[in-house]
């Protein structure tokens, strides 16, 4: 028989952290999206990706569909990766909506190159970090909170 995993955080309730990797996967998820989006010229999935990210920002992460995919399906057969604070991630996510909102904006005023413009720097920046690690909005994020003098919670 084998044993239940069991994370060392809530992925639900302790939502000033998060494992490290669940970003990656909602990044990953982002890319895919907004890059089908463009592929098939299909804006209405740059809406409905910017409307999944406000509803996890907004509600949590228990509705999105992302991070449900990470927590219920991903984390308990890979394990739980580095616990990390929850800010950076976030407010990349909000910086995602501004620009997917943005785009769906440029899109509904006809401007379809313009939004297709902010799409694919969404698209682009998704993809870097869910393949690198490297998320440019959790660093912009890291880079104004050290400004502030902001302390950010460590790796558990």
């Amino acid at each position: 028989m084998r044993k239940r995993y069991s994370p060392s955080v809530d992925p639900f309730h302790d939502t000033e952290v998060i494992d490290q990797r669940a970003p990656r996967t909602n990044q990953a998820v982002v890319a895919l999206v907004t890059g089908a989006a463009y592929l098939f010229d299909f804006w209405p999935l740059v809406t409905l990706m910017g409307l999944q990210l406000v509803i996890g920002l907004t509600f949590g992460r228990k509705y999105c569909l992302p991070c449900l995919l990470y927590f219920k399906v991903i984390q308990p057969r890979f394990g739980e990766g580095r616990i990390e604070d929850s800010r950076p991630p976030r407010f990349a996510n909000i910086v995602g909506v501004a620009f997917m909102g943005s785009a769906t904006a440029l899109f509904l005023a006809g401007a379809a190159t313009a939004g297709w413009a902010l799409t694919l720097i969404v698209t682009a920046l998704a993809g870097f970090a869910a393949a690198s690690g490297i998320c440019v909005g959790c660093e912009m994020y890291v880079l104004f909170a050290r400004l502030r003098g902001v302390k950010l919670a460590t790796g558990r």
